[in-house]
């Protein structure tokens, strides 16, 4: 008998980042803005200068979808397409001041969504968790890594 798909941790795992997803689509519609918005103003703040196609490599989305998504934000006032002295037809992206409070809610917003989805779990639960979600990454990582370096061989 195949166990029930709600104990399925990677089925679980798939269902509790869609409901994280669905609540931040939410959250951010509140201020007129998407969750893929969000994710930008994030890298914004965290790697200031990024180029759109450092930025759409980040985000595994095409180059086009990010000029679109940048361009609302720079008509928020919130994003700045500056100069970049290396290469003039490539612009580095810059946040305004005015991305301060979105960043402030953004941050308030996590800290919201950590206390609701931990509450009831104690911390070595939450250690024992943290941990084996890194070894998963780490797995899959290693894999891609693999797989590309066979890939690499095949073509050489």
């Amino acid at each position: 008998m195949k166990p029930s798909l709600d104990h399925e941790y990677l089925f679980l795992l798939h269902e509790v980042a869609h409901l994280m997803r669905t609540r931040a689509d939410r959250r951010a519609r509140i201020g007129g803005m998407t969750r893929a918005q969000w994710v930008i103003l994030l890298h914004l703040d965290r790697t200031p200068g990024l180029s759109q196609n450092e930025l759409a490599s980040l985000l595994e989305v095409e180059p086009i979808t990010v000029g679109r998504l940048v361009d609302r934000l720079e008509a928020r006032g919130v994003v700045e397409r500056c100069p970049n002295p290396k290469d003039r037809r490539a612009w580095r992206l810059h946040l305004t001041p005015k991305a301060a409070p979105i960043l402030q809610q953004i941050e308030n917003y996590r800290s919201e969504l950590h206390t609701l989805i931990t509450a009831g779990i104690n911390k070595s639960t939450l250690n024992t968790l943290k941990a084996g979600l890194l070894k998963m990454k780490a797995n899959l990582a290693a894999e891609e890594g693999a797989d590309a370096r066979q890939k690499s061989k095949a073509a050489g």
